[in-house]
């Protein structure tokens, strides 16, 4: 993560994607900071530079471990500025780091293609409060958006053939082939 000292802030302040691309030489990668973390190399999945996948096995190593506390954000009516889930749940893990001391994992999710799209506000967050590498986390955050969009172009070539068919073929034939 990376903290922004208040004589680095600038006035006027510069765009999302301007301080998002202005912070990408400062990130840490993922392997080096799992391992600091105490996860072994065969534990996490990296998703490029910047992200991973932690596998369930750490749950079984560490299980005579003392627990720790988990903080789930569900729901949150966004705030006129925005902010929402996502700024609340960063907001929080700095707060319980930082602040106190805490060793703290954030876990959040892909946001919506809405904010990503445009057509509600952005889903990483804003100006120097934000989630980098912004490209990555709106896109491509859980790995798994290709076998998204082919499961849906499948879904959609699939219903296109029956509504054709429906509209092209009697019913006798189809009742043909059933009986």
């Amino acid at each position: 993560m990376t903290t922004h000292k208040l004589a680095n802030l600038l006035r006027p302040v510069p765009s999302d994607i301007e301080i998002a691309q202005a912070a990408d030489d400062d990130l840490i990668k993922i392997s080096p900071f799992a391992a600091a973390q105490g996860l072994l190399a065969d534990e996490i999945e990296p998703y490029g530079h910047y992200k991973a996948k932690v596998s369930l096995s750490v749950r079984d190593r560490l299980a005579d471990q003392p627990s720790g506390n988990y903080i789930v954000v569900t729901a949150i009516t966004p705030t006129p500025l925005g902010e929402g889930k996502t700024t609340t749940t960063v907001g929080l893990s700095q707060a319980l780091g930082a602040h106190l001391n805490k060793k703290v994992w954030t876990c959040i999710r892909q946001p919506s293609q809405g904010p990503t799209f445009g057509i509600k506000g952005g889903a990483a967050g804003g100006g120097y409060s934000q989630v980098i590498p912004m490209e990555e986390f709106n896109l491509h955050l859980t790995g798994d958006i290709h076998a998204i969009t082919a499961a849906n172009n499948l879904l959609a070539a699939a219903i296109d053939t029956r509504m054709f068919h429906e509209s092209t073929q009697s019913d006798e034939a189809l009742y043909r082939r059933l009986v």
